[in-house]
């Protein structure tokens, strides 16, 4: 099976190979990390502490594991915990974030990367974020003696179907997993559908929720609140996550709105760095005077800039803070949302696109209590701006259903913790008494 896995990996790279070169050299990604992603080369622990190996993908899941990564910390600090990504944006936000544990990048699902890995990494614990389901990675974990489970787990439309085709297979592999903490009843039953052990399944709500800041306050905020020159009265319209076309969307709203409304200042955080010189381009051919933030830690903000291009990876979370009206992007095209708990966490006006089944349950729970407006188009967002501008208590009301309902939804990553605790201790406890 194993070398079955690494053929089909072969195979695939080989016909992915020219569009890989072409992201490479263009985009500057998968560049970094070869040893690691190939060879498995990753950090050699040679500490005899337990250690749980954390996988989050992408950037998104970098900022999920916060609260669980923090969690496990409080509940034992003599545990070491090692995290691994992917992307290039998701290492570079984890070395950041994470700095005082191990940050590599995940092998490839090669079977010789993942074995070296494993071996120098030596889990007793290999927690995977949401869906990271790697046939010869899971069956390393086993091999090593770790106990694995998938955290937040979520099951889409599309990866529910697509699985379904391949259950037999699917069903193996999912029986080869010690704990599936899913986000929601929905997402357990997929689960089960598609083969895993019911005494595996469990739901514990999500871990975004519990990673939302809720306080404007709070030091990251205001830091960069002052950073900008933010004002008291300033109300800050900001879009983040966005792709194409959404920042242009967002400053058609502005420049229609700002004339009557002098307060109102547009941010705008595009969601991969390597847009930020194309946004860049859109603002200077704009006419409208902006700033980026890469400047403001040489130069102090310009006060007559009523426009921000934020070009730093991992500050999204602390502007959010700053934000009387949201737009989340990603919504309005084929990306299908990003992360609009967040904003709602703070209490601001949110809004976001049709297009937001990755976070469909979100979407539903803050639709049902009147905390969030879908804009279907440019012109729905600009009237969605104007009317927070125009109606205060509107936008007020707004924003305090959708910090209620991130309220209610707390507690997942303490329940998850506890399931994860039960697949360790017993194990450590059985280790020490046979040393």
């Amino acid at each position: 099976m194993p070398y079955l896995c690494d053929l089909c990996y072969l195979v695939l790279l080989v016909l992915a190979s020219p569009w890989l070169a072409v992201a490479a050299i263009r985009k500057g990604k998968y560049r970094e990390g070869f040893g690691q992603k190939l060879l498995g080369l990753a950090p050699l622990r040679t500490s005899p502490a337990t250690c749980a190996w954390i996988h989050a993908v992408s950037m998104g899941e970098v900022s999920l594991i916060a609260p669980l990564v923090a969690e496990l910390r409080r509940r034992h600090p003599d545990w070491e915990i090692a995290i691994s990504t992917t992307t290039l944006t998701g290492y570079t936000l984890a070395k950041s974030r994470y700095a005082e544990h191990l940050v590599f990048y995940c092998p490839l699902d090669f079977s010789w990367a993942v074995r070296r890995a494993m071996a120098r990494v030596r889990p007793s614990l290999l927690i995977l974020a949401e869906l990271e389901l790697w046939p010869n990675l899971i069956a390393a974990a086993r091999a090593h003696g770790a106990r694995v489970a998938v955290v937040n787990g979520r099951l889409s439309d599309r990866s529910f179907r697509g699985y379904r085709w391949f259950r037999p297979l699917v069903r193996r592999l999912l029986g080869q997993l010690d704990l599936v903490a899913a986000q929601n009843p929905l997402y357990a039953d997929r689960f089960l559908e598609i083969g895993a052990p019911h005494e595996t399944v469990f739901v514990t709500g999500s871990l975004k929720f519990d990673g939302a800041q809720t306080d404007r306050a709070n030091p990251a905020t205001t830091r960069l609140r002052k950073l900008a020159g933010f004002r008291d009265t300033d109300v800050v319209f900001l879009a983040g996550s966005t792709q194409q076309p959404e920042e242009q969307l967002a400053l058609d709203a502005f420049r229609t709105l700002q004339p009557q409304h002098p307060d109102l200042r547009l941010v705008l955080v595009p969601r991969h760095p390597d847009r930020f010189a194309e946004v860049a381009a859109l603002l200077a051919a704009s006419g409208v005077r902006w700033q980026k933030r890469s400047q403001l830690d040489e130069s102090p903000a310009d006060p007559t800039a009523r426009v921000l291009l934020v070009d730093r990876v991992g500050e999204l979370g602390a502007w959010w803070g700053s934000a009387a009206i949201a737009y989340v992007g990603g919504s309005m095209g084929k990306r299908n949302g990003q992360n609009m708990i967040e904003p709602s966490a703070y209490g601001a006006a949110v809004s976001f696109g049709p297009c937001t089944r990755n976070f469909r349950d979100v979407v539903e729970a803050l639709l049902a209590a009147d905390a969030a407006i879908v804009v279907n188009d440019g012109p729905q967002l600009t009237a969605f701006v104007a009317r927070c501008l125009d109606v205060p208590h509107w936008s007020a009301e707004l924003g305090q259903h959708a910090r209620h309902v991130v309220a209610s939804q707390l507690g997942a990553t303490a329940r998850t913790a506890d399931l994860l605790d039960a697949l360790v201790l017993p194990q450590a406890a059985l280790n020490r008494r046979a040393a």
